[in-house]
């Protein structure tokens, strides 16, 4: 079962409280809804600061629109939270605290946000993309869509962000009226632009820093249309003409923000999915419910994104990096035995391992992750290194046997699978203790960056000692028929079955002593 993240959660102690506002929200009502967010949180026990945002800041790298609220959740060190509470626990109660009509909340990491949002544009853990020629048919499919994704199984939240909820003043200057007062389009946007933008007019320096000086008319003059109207717009002849005169001041309704991405406009479908749901299966019955129940505009199409982009990347990459990591063992496993039959041997320990290292995950109920991906790639390569130790005991006694010339009967090669095998087993057993007592530290770990690492070492502690017994109970066995019948081959005198039983040396046939050389004269009978 695929994870249901690209890779496993990297908690970084704090939290991201990423609600999303009714489109339209004004400036005041957005600081009195942070204001009240912010006391509830404070609230918590856990909470040691709270610093929260709305809209966007002056930089062109954050286009936030003010419907996008940020807010930094800073908690307290695990050994002062309340017994028992857990992360998952604490984000569970936030979300039951903070309900607010009309703003779907979602909580993840600050750092993993930011990372997601540059590679992805999307801050939840996954994302619908819904690219179209229209803006209106695109937040009608998105509409739709978040309906649609609201009944499946394992569907936190779906939200669509709104792209037609903003407000805007429109002016469309009267050419006819502004030719009678000799006035230009470019004198009126002129006026327009100094009346509600503002104007600079000079800088004030300090030392080292400039500061721009502005000037635009006072808030109570241009806070409604009916005062924009009045704004006077300043002639040839020296007579100023109200800009109600020369344009016409209207409240319209639009997009935003407007997003392009593959040269097609492009709107957001956020979905968070709960952690027990395997990312994979999710979006395959999101594209089976999509299909059946949203009717999608001409010319729209739509694209999941999130981590399940970055899994099809990476799975992508996986699918040449694994059989490319195995084609090396292979080749540096030649090239150390020479043997095509040594080779095969060793590797037979791959698959023996992933037994281990599956039930390893089984065990702990992880699923499969990029971070489980890399674990078991180490897993191959540390196969590798045990198998050719074990192998290179029985290769080494039993060339030995033969260089003394005692390869002589099956007996003969038994024993020196034996003097390989078991009398090596404390040097194997040493190897093995070191990768497993190594490992354990991490198995225990707790913190940032343990549940990557967890995922990472789970393969190799089940592997190692899966393919531990199998070096010393299945490598003799194939050592033995492998030898046996080069033997067998070599040697037609060398029985394949059992060593038969001992027998007592002949006696010696009855007849006449040996004769014996004659004793010199004169010597004692």
């Amino acid at each position: 079962r695929l994870d249901s993240e690209f890779m496993p959660p990297l908690e970084e102690t704090d939290l991201l409280y990423m609600p999303t506002s009714p489109p339209g929200m004004s400036e005041q009502v957005a600081i009195r809804t942070m204001q009240t967010m912010d006391d509830i949180i404070k609230g918590f026990p856990e909470v040691e600061t709270v610093f929260g945002k709305a809209g966007r800041a002056e930089t062109a790298t954050d286009p936030a629109p003010l419907s996008m609220f940020e807010t930094v959740i800073r908690l307290k060190p695990r050994e002062e939270w309340p017994e028992g509470q857990t992360f998952e626990g604490l984000k569970a109660e936030l979300d039951e605290a903070l309900t607010f009509p009309g703003m779907p909340n979602l909580f993840w990491m600050p750092v993993q946000t930011r990372t997601e949002m540059l590679s992805t544009g999307i801050r939840s853990n996954l994302g619908v993309k819904i690219f179209g020629p229209d803006q209106a048919a695109i937040e009608r499919a998105a509409i739709a869509i978040e309906g649609a994704l609201g009944e499946i199984p394992g569907t936190r939240r779906a939200f669509a962000e709104r792209e037609s909820g903003g407000f805007y003043l429109d002016f469309t200057i009267d050419r006819h009226a502004a030719a009678r007062w000799g006035l230009s389009v470019a004198e009126i946007n002129m006026a327009i632009e100094t009346a509600i933008a503002g104007m600079p007019i000079t800088e004030l320096v300090d030392g080292r820093q400039r500061f721009p000086v502005s000037v635009r008319y006072a808030r109570e003059y241009r806070d409604d249309p009916a005062a924009l109207a009045r704004v006077l717009v300043p002639t040839g002849s020296g007579r100023p003409v109200p800009l109600g005169v020369v344009a016409r001041i209207e409240t319209v309704s639009g997009p935003m923000m407007i997003r392009s991405e593959a040269g097609q406009q492009v709107g957001f479908v956020f979905v968070d999915v709960a952690e027990d749901r395997a990312i994979t299966d999710y979006v395959a019955e999101a594209e089976r419910v999509i299909a059946s129940e949203v009717s999608l505009p001409p010319g729209t199409r739509i694209t999941f994104a999130g981590q399940f982009e970055s899994w099809e990347r990476a799975s992508d990459r996986l699918a040449w990096v694994i059989p490319l990591t195995l084609l090396l063992i292979v080749l540096l496993l030649l090239w150390t035995t020479r043997s095509w039959i040594e080779t095969g041997i060793v590797l037979l320990a791959v698959p023996f391992s992933l037994i281990g290292a599956i039930w390893a995950l089984y065990l702990l109920d992880y699923d499969v992750s990029v971070a489980v991906m890399v674990g078991l790639i180490a897993l191959a390569g540390l196969d590798a290194e045990t198998g050719v130790v074990m192998l290179l005991y029985l290769t080494l006694s039993h060339r030995r046997r033969v260089e003394d010339g005692r390869m002589r009967t099956h007996g003969d090669l038994l024993a020196a699978i034996v003097e390989g095998a078991a009398q090596r087993i404390r040097p194997k057993l040493m190897t093995i203790l070191v990768n497993i007592v190594g490992l354990a530290p991490i198995l225990w770990s707790d913190g940032t960056g343990s549940d990557v690492m967890k995922r990472i070492a789970v393969p190799l502690f089940g592997g190692v000692i899966t393919s531990f017994l199998l070096e010393l109970t299945v490598y003799p066995a194939l050592f033995a028929i492998w030898k046996g019948y080069r033997h067998r081959a070599e040697r037609e005198d060398l029985p394949l079955g059992p060593l038969p039983p001992a027998t007592p040396d002949p006696a010696p046939p009855p007849g006449p002593d040996p004769v014996q050389p004659a004793a010199p004269e004169g010597a004692a009978p």
